[in-house]
């Protein structure tokens, strides 16, 4: 599957080769078929799409929050990501981007979001796209557990 201009496409031709996309309005899920035949690669995409939903119910001021452990760590250099869709629209990132909060900052945050609730919720412990420091990644696993703790030890969606 390849994402170009907000659509989904099947084969080769532009835009960027996807495993799964969320279509928020429609509460639909689209799900590659190579999936079914890697489990773990399955755990973490759909936790993290899953999530997708999650983000667009969060409120303004959780993601404000979310938005400011992230400065901070911006702020301590932190490097790499707990998953290819934010580490992509992280590299991208201008010093602008970050100031003026454009389209491309609020992707990244999203996806930092959902890529870091994937690393937490999805079983899967250890892989190659979790680039994260560990002192980066405890703070946002607290982050996580804070926010559950708000909400009663769940998060309703």
């Amino acid at each position: 599957m390849r994402a170009y201009r907000g659509r989904l496409h099947s084969g080769e031709g532009p835009g960027e080769q996807v495993h799964a996309a969320s279509f928020l309005r429609k509460r639909e899920l689209v799900l590659d078929t190579s999936l079914k035949h890697d489990s773990i690669e399955l755990a973490r995409i759909l936790t993290h799409e899953i999530f997708h939903f999650v983000w667009w119910r969060l409120g303004n001021r959780t993601r404000l929050e979310w938005q400011a452990l992230i400065e901070e760590e911006f702020a301590r250099g932190a490097m790499g990501e707990l998953g290819w869709s934010a580490e992509a629209r992280k590299k991208c990132l201008s010093v602008e981007d970050r100031h003026d909060r454009t389209r491309i900052w609020r992707d990244y945050i999203c996806e930092s979001f959902c890529d870091t609730a994937a690393w937490i919720y999805s079983g899967v412990s250890e892989h190659e796209e979790f680039t994260l420091k560990p002192r980066f990644r405890t703070i946002r696993r607290d982050w996580f557990d804070q926010l559950t703790r708000h909400h009663g030890g769940a998060l309703r969606i």
